[in-house]
Formats: structure tokens, C-alpha cells, sequence
């Protein structure tokens, strides 16, 4: 025999020895595929509580809204109503009858004051302008 030759012994040591290292493989493979398995036992399950969950809630009743919310208020259809209204709504501060007088460019009479008064006490008691103060009207 030469020295490249290997005899029957070397040979099935080899073999033995690569035996071992494919049961040990095959043995961590099969921890794997437990691991794995266990996994995916437990995604199952879970899939499983939200397709439970996601069916019972669409099975609950739909939640009372409660009672319908008012109509909202109706404005006067007068141009002056619109007018002051319009005023009202550019406003950045609640306004006074005199303001409203003085942002529509009327002459600032007590004529005119009262008007602009009457007209703003008609739309806060059908509640369109909320009265922040007295006399002060607030869209």
C-alpha cells in the first residue's frame, strides 16, 4: 500500500465519524422542527382569538348615537340680517350695535343703533350670535 491508500479501518472511521455528524445535524434539525412547529401552533391560535375577536365585534349592535342634535338655527332671510350677520362673521371681537353701525357704514344715529340693537337681540334669541357680555353679540 502506498501512502495515499487508505485502509478498510480508515475508512470506516471515516464513515463512522461522518455517521455522528449527520445524526447530530439530523438531531438539531429535529429540535428546530419542534421549536418551528410550537410556533407556529401558537401563531395558529392566535389568528384564531382575532378572527373570534373581529366576528364578535361585528356582531355587536351599532352603538345608539344618542338624540338627533338640534337644527340649527334659522337665519332671518332680510338683507339686513345677512348683512349683519356678515359683519358679525369678519369680526375677530365681539361687536356692539354702535360696531355693527360703524362696520356696515351707516351714520352712527340712535336710530340706526337701535335698528342694529334689535336686529342683534332677534338673532341671539334664536341663538345664531352667542352674547359673550351684555350687549355683545358673538357668532
Amino acid at each position: 500500500m502506498t501512502g495515499g491508500e487508505l485502509t478498510l479501518g480508515a475508512v470506516l472511521a471515516r464513515l463512522e465519524e461522518r455517521e455522528h455528524e449527520i445524526t447530530a445535524q439530523a438531531e438539531t434539525m429535529r429540535e428546530q422542527i419542534t421549536q418551528l412547529t410550537a410556533q407556529l401552533g401558537e401563531l395558529g391560535r392566535a389568528a384564531e382569538e382575532v378572527r373570534i375577536t373581529r366576528k364578535t365585534l361585528l356582531a355587536l349592535p351599532d352603538p345608539d348615537p344618542g338624540p338627533p342634535a338640534p337644527p340649527a338655527p334659522k337665519l332671518p332671510d332680510h338683507p339686513a340680517y345677512q348683512q349683519t350677520m356678515a359683519v358679525l362673521t369678519t369680526a375677530d371681537h365681539p361687536l356692539r350695535a354702535r360696531q355693527v353701525c360703524e362696520a356696515m357704514d351707516l351714520t352712527v344715529a340712535p336710530n340706526n343703533i337701535n335698528n342694529a340693537c334689535l336686529k342683534l337681540k332677534r338673532l341671539a334669541g334664536r341663538g345664531i350670535p352667542a352674547e359673550t357680555g351684555p350687549g355683545q353679540p358673538r357668532p
